[in-house]
């Protein structure tokens, strides 16, 4: 009886790791629970190719936009945990969208298993070129003379962009009101216009504002200066060292995935990040992929859920 139980020990034991050694033997499933075309099908569709040739099989990605990305999410949250079904995670899905009064169908940390950070784009603070500020202290300056005055624009209620403004309204001590859109090219449209002073959002969308000179840049939300937005200064170095954010995306999936197979995704993950092509492609948008473990990747989430979580509730964010 002893011998059997030792055996059937040893096989449980021994069951995630021939798994994990045996997959994958089909096509991978990574779902993207955001729009084609966006930050995040980029970072998917370029993760899936190179992963698809590592392991010699195929990563097939597929949208399943909505509801912030908490409908794909779910989706993933629900699968079964073989490795055949992985979700673009992200910001936005795992940290802001649980926070928000209706919440998500789904724990960000206990329902997943986190397997690697992409990295993502930071936000930028810009300005119409009308508003009489030509850097981040002039601004406060300006919306402390004029505390009803200014307003500002973000991609939408309850976004990276939002957010990252409402925290430095909180840490500046100034008021802005926020005019919510759908989808940050609104923002970027009106505020060219001369309809909203400011704007909050990706680098990503107003880089082409910016170097035109329809939009002047008060401050990124990196930890230092982008090399090809060298004339950008950071909120850390105007004087807000909390403000260093970025709208990051990153791969996970079903909760009690096999170690084994997380650290080799993990590993395969970093390779392709770091490769000269991928990295050129990321460089325009403002990407610095960060080389985490899984360890310390699950660490991270569970720092940032912690971070933004009482930052959205104070924010009056909502879901609509």
């Amino acid at each position: 009886m002893l011998v059997r139980l030792l055996f059937a020990l040893a096989a449980a034991c021994a069951a995630p790791a021939a798994l994990a050694q045996a997959w994958p033997a089909k096509p991978v499933r990574l779902v993207v629970p955001f729009a084609a075309g966006g930050t995040a099908d980029m970072l998917g569709r370029l993760t899936a190719k190179k992963l698809s040739e590592a392991f010699r099989e195929s990563f097939v990605v597929e949208n399943r936009p909505g509801a912030g990305g908490a409908l794909g999410s779910e989706l993933v949250a629900k699968a079964a945990p073989d490795g055949y079904t992985l979700v673009v995670s992200g910001v936005a899905s795992h940290v802001l969208a649980p926070a928000l009064p209706r919440g998500v169908p789904y724990d960000p940390m206990r329902d997943f298993t986190h397997i690697a950070l992409f990295g993502g784009p930071p936000s930028v603070l810009v300005v119409n070129p009308e508003v009489p500020a030509k850097n981040l202290a002039e601004f406060v300056e300006l919306l402390k003379a004029n505390p009803k005055k200014y307003s500002y624009g973000s991609p939408g209620n309850g976004t990276h962009g939002q957010l990252v403004a409402e925290l430095f309204k909180q840490l500046a001590r100034v008021q802005m009101q926020h005019v919510p859109y759908k989808g940050a090219s609104g923002a970027i449209t009106d505020l060219i216009a001369g309809h909203i002073p400011a704007a909050s959002t990706t680098l990503s969308t107003a880089a082409g504002q910016i170097h035109a000179g329809r939009a002047r840049a008060l401050a990124i939300s990196t930890g230092t200066r982008l090399p090809d937005y060298a004339d950008v200064p950071t909120f850390a170095e105007a004087g807000y060292p909390d403000l260093i954010a970025t709208i990051w995306f990153s791969l996970s999936g079903p909760a009690s995935l096999p170690a084994p197979m997380v650290e080799r995704l993990n590993a395969e993950v970093r390779k392709a990040l770091d490769a000269p092509e991928v990295r050129e492609r990321l460089k325009p948008e403002g990407i610095e992929p960060d080389p985490l473990s899984a360890a310390q990747f699950t660490a991270f989430v569970a720092a940032e859920l912690k971070r933004w979580t009482p930052v959205v509730r104070a924010s009056g964010a909502n879901n609509d």
